[in-house]
């Protein structure tokens, strides 16, 4: 004690300097710890074989059924001659190698955001380095996050030079979001086709046994199978996994050994096609065979889950199974399938059950069937993590999002797409009732979004990575070479199939964009029209109306700020709570946000008008629910911001503060000797580090009820005024703001704000849904804006 003492009269300085010193350390130790998380984060060997196992089951299905389909979409027509065959193969081989191991295992797999995956979590990465999130609801504390990870860059490098570009016009920022949306709604097409495709191919085997069977039959029996895929959804991706990863190993297992059995009986000259002059000579036959690239490129097709999926498994698993396992089976059966093909010209149909011995085409068959239904469920799983990125980043319709398991946090699963998925599946499946068109339809899907992930991987690699200027050119070369031939090809079938992608592409790009401009303009009019702090003050501390008993939480998109709600509410009722608390939940450009640094807290007006503003921050992998913690720990960090601010008034005005540097604020109060700060509370810490109220002996008779107005002599008096106010009973007030077009605005906005937007507000999920809020302490409070 007296060593502090002297300590302090020497530098001129008290123990509260200590204290705020010790709140403004810098924390880029801990944030560089937790931003490598992912990154450091290593499995035991056998639990690392264990889950390159199970990626099998959700992540690699697609790309292993393409062999049942392949070679009858590259020759249509028939075969000319071997070369033509042994061209093609040489094609299918150097497609692999560059795209599914080169471009997406061993170089944008590294592009993820702490484990996640898709082109939202590329945005998410562009949006913390350069500022081109077109919703401005961001705070300067939010870049405080331990999980908002960014560089900074030298003004003159390159990097600063492509940043400043990039926000240097809205228009910009436009197009990265349309580029953004585009390649989702073509990955959601993908879900879609895949399903359709995959199945529909395998049970195509039936009528290798039986000719005579109508393919009408084959398509119910593809319908049927679809309806049962959907409806396991909702067992969770780590159950369907276990149950499907045996099956999608014992497939690749069996082509790899058929395929090897094949090269040895029929043609050992189709391991010529390993020169890449054969690619060279393939092209040299003419416009025949650059029409058959749309055919070639389905070997790929089931990549780009590849990335998607990414969030249920770590970057390793996926890098194991694809090298020791999936890549090596690929093309023992491509090559094994070319060296049947080339002895047996007309037999390209169904290939591939008949290039298989007679002893084992039934079983084949069963195994065929159960992969490609299992191929089904990477694009699947793919499309719930796409769509609940897109969610949080306000750029969806509000669907229910549903955890399923408590042990890994990125599997979700979503009813309303599911269903929605299984009624588009059906009417692709009996609507073509023929693979062939289904397959243009199918590349032009994933063709385009290998475009997007390669452009949106330019300013990665830019801005992210800091690469040389130079291997930005290489990779995006490298790319372009070979998507951009298979994407010319494919928009030559546009008009055999190719366009049911694009519709499906632009119904969602349309949904997604009116929805995320709708709720940008409700956020602009929101932030243009919110109160004043004059006009608040002006109220004095009653807010000119009866301060009854109780805590409400009034629900707010604005992060700042007193929402125009609020004026509405208390002009047309009487009374209001004698605490309010403005809560914002927002969603930030992070994969997740600590608990710790999920609440900010700040005081709105002087003490005795009891106002407060919490902001709630989540990731896009995160998922606000109603649980027992989330009221409490809005509530904790409430009391602690209120001890916090006592303890540094003299020194600061009322601040923001996350739970983790309040948690710091209460270590530091701890550790300084001789701090009271007029409190006759002590806090005890548990070993979650979470705060408990614990009184002291002397505490006996501060009253619970304290009229609306009146200062606090002691924090605890404030402490014991909000806890009174919570047993009194909380209510939830959630503002139904409606937005209308004003009457002079074009026709366009009319028709999006007017019809589409309010159309899809009233048909998707409430926010009092999504917040789980009990239906009988709700208050909706609605008002009409126009913008």
């Amino acid at each position: 004690m007296e060593t502090t003492s002297s300590t302090n009269e020497h530098t001129g300085r008290g123990t509260m300097w200590e204290l705020e010193r010790n709140l403004d350390q810098p924390m880029d130790a801990e944030a560089g710890r937790l931003r490598n998380m992912y990154r450091e984060k290593t499995y035991p060997t056998l639990v690392l074989l264990q889950l390159a196992f199970q990626s099998l089951g959700v992540v690699f299905g697609d790309l292993g059924t393409s062999p049942l389909y392949v070679f009858y979409n590259i020759f249509p027509h028939g075969i000319e001659d071997t070369e033509q065959v042994i061209g093609a193969l040489s094609l299918i081989i150097y497609s692999l190698t560059l795209i599914p191991l080169v471009k997406y295992v061993f170089i944008v797999l590294r592009a993820n955001d702490n484990g996640q995956g898709g082109t939202f979590a590329l945005y998410s990465l562009l949006c913390r380095h350069a500022k081109i999130n077109t919703i401005p609801n961001q705070h300067r504390t939010d870049e405080d996050l331990t999980t908002y990870s960014r560089h900074t860059y030298d003004e003159k490098s390159l990097a600063a030079k492509i940043k400043r570009w990039l926000e240097g016009h809205q228009f910009r920022k436009n197009v990265i979001l349309i580029l953004v949306l585009f390649g989702t709604c073509m990955a959601v097409g993908d879900g879609i086709l895949t399903p359709a495709i995959s199945v529909l191919s395998a049970t195509g085997g039936i009528q290798v046994e039986k000719p005579k069977m109508r393919n009408d039959v084959v398509v119910i029996v593809s319908v049927v199978i679809l309806i049962g895929l959907f409806s396991m959804q909702h067992f969770g991706t780590d159950k369907v996994s276990w149950l499907f990863a045996p099956i999608v190993f014992v497939w690749f297992i069996l082509i790899g050994i058929l395929g090897a059995v094949n090269i040895s009986k029929y043609d050992r000259s189709v391991l010529k096609a390993f020169n890449p002059m054969y690619v060279y000579r393939y092209f040299k036959r003419g416009k025949t065979s650059w029409a058959s690239l749309g055919g070639i490129m389905l070997s790929i097709t089931g990549t780009e889950a590849l990335f998607a999926d990414l969030s249920y498994f770590p970057v390793q698993a996926i890098q194991i199974a694809f090298t020791v396992v999936v890549f090596p089976c690929l093309l023992l059966q491509y090559t094994g399938q070319a060296a049947y093909i080339a002895q047996n010209r007309n037999s390209v149909v169904h290939a591939f059950y008949y290039s298989l011995p007679d002893s084992v085409r039934w079983p084949s068959f069963i195994v065929a069937t159960a992969a490609a239904v299992v191929a089904s469920q990477a694009t699947i799983s793919m499309t719930y993590s796409i769509i609940k990125q897109a969610l949080a980043l306000g750029c969806f319709p509000r669907v229910r999002i549903i955890h399923t398991s408590k042990k890994y946090l990125g599997q979700i699963y979503s009813p309303d797409i599911n269903w929605i998925l299984l009624i588009f599946c059906i009417a692709v499946t009996a609507g073509f009732k023929n693979q062939s068109q289904i397959a243009n339809a199918y590349g032009t899907a994933v063709i385009m979004v290998m475009l997007v992930t390669t452009f949106l991987m330019v300013p990665i690699m830019l801005l992210v990575w800091r690469s040389h200027w130079s291997l930005v050119i290489l990779f995006t070369a490298l790319s372009l070479v070979v998507e951009i031939p298979y994407f010319s090809a494919v928009v030559r079938k546009i008009d055999q199939g190719g366009w049911v992608p694009l519709v499906f592409a632009g119904a969602f790009l349309i949904i997604m964009y009116v929805w995320h401009y709708g709720t940008l303009k409700r956020y602009e009019f929101e932030m243009h029209s919110k109160v004043s702090m004059a006009w608040i003050l002006g109220l004095g501390p009653s807010l000119g109306l009866v301060r009854v008993p109780g805590v409400g939480l009034v629900y707010t998109e604005l992060a700042s700020g007193v929402p125009h709600i609020f004026s509405h509410f208390i002009t047309n009722l009487p009374a209001i709570h004698s605490t309010l608390v403005f809560v914002c939940v927002k969603y930030l450009p992070v994969y997740t946000v600590p608990p710790d640094e999920r609440f900010l807290v700040k005081r709105i007006g002087p003490k005795n008008f009891h106002m407060f503003r919490c902001v709630a921050r989540y990731g896009y992998k995160d998922i606000h629910k109603k649980d027992d913690d989330f009221e409490q720990m809005l509530f904790n960090s409430l009391m602690l911001f209120v001890r916090l601010e006592s303890m540094m008034e003299e020194y600061t005005d009322s601040d923001e503060y996350s739970t983790r540097e309040l948690n710091q604020a209460g270590n530091a109060n701890s550790r300084i000797n001789g701090i009271n700060a007029g409190s006759n509370m002590d806090l005890s810490y548990t070993s979650h580090d979470s705060i408990i109220q614990v009184q002291s002996p002397n505490h006996t008779g501060s009253s619970q009820e304290m009229p609306s107005g009146q200062t606090y002599q002691t924090v605890g008096d404030e402490i014991a005024f909000l806890n009174a106010c919570r047993e009194a009973g909380v209510v939830h007030i959630l503002g139904n703001t409606i937005i209308r077009a004003r009457r002079d605005s074009g026709l366009l906005k009319k028709i999006a704000i007017n019809y589409m937007y309010a159309f899809l507000r009233k048909i998707c999920r409430e926010n009092s849904v999504i917040f789980n809020v009990p239906h009988e302490s709700l208050l909706n409070v609605g008002q009409v804006f126009y913008v």
